[in-house]
């Protein structure tokens, strides 16, 4: 049975991130993975990494939470709209608080190296746009899934990561948002 967190970006739980995250949940319980989430936007936490890595700043229990299920977790699933090509505010808080020195990686001493602390997992990444994917991908290059993806999963140590952009959300009807859902159900199921 594979370990599932599904992690929710989103601040608003009226979006239709909330409803891709339901269905990404809905196709995993068929295929019988253990489920746990995180959403983002019902933490209770400082989102600013005040003193950097310099000093050390106690997590809030719903980030020491977070971090049990990141470590639980066999397989990630980061749910977020793409907004000015990152992620919403909250969630780059989320990352900034919750992803640090000992947790999920490891300076060397006198080193440019680190350790990765978070290896063995893989992860999914599932986007929603304003613009077309391949907008996106052609014209900016696609910042925010080289921030998540290398810069952020990778560096940690999660090594197999796929992406799923999901537009243009905006200007698309009922019926390809359906379709959409479908789409993210079947990933559920194949657990991927």
């Amino acid at each position: 049975m594979q370990k599932i967190l599904i992690i929710n970006g989103h601040p608003d739980a009226e979006s239709y991130n909330y409803a891709v995250s339901d269905a990404y949940k809905k196709g995993a319980a068929k295929a019988g993975a253990e489920i746990q989430q995180i959403n983002i936007r019902e933490l209770d936490f400082n989102p600013n990494l005040q003193f950097g890595y310099r000093k050390r700043t106690e997590l809030e229990p719903d980030l020491l939470e977070a971090q049990e299920k990141l470590k639980w977790a066999e397989h990630l699933v980061w749910i977020y709209p793409v907004w000015w090509g990152s992620v919403p505010a909250m969630m780059k808080g989320f990352l900034d608080r919750v992803m640090l020195p000992g947790f999920a990686f490891q300076k060397r001493e006198n080193s440019l190296w680190w350790d990765k602390c978070l290896t063995g997992k893989t992860a999914r990444i599932i986007c929603t746009l304003d613009q077309p994917e391949w907008y996106y991908r052609l014209v900016y290059r696609s910042p925010s899934h080289h921030a998540m993806k290398r810069v952020t999963l990778n560096y940690i140590g999660v090594k197999k990561v796929r992406i799923t952009a999901i537009g243009p959300i905006r200007l698309s009807k009922k019926e390809l948002k359906e379709k959409w859902l479908k789409k993210v159900e079947k990933l559920g199921e194949m657990l991927k």
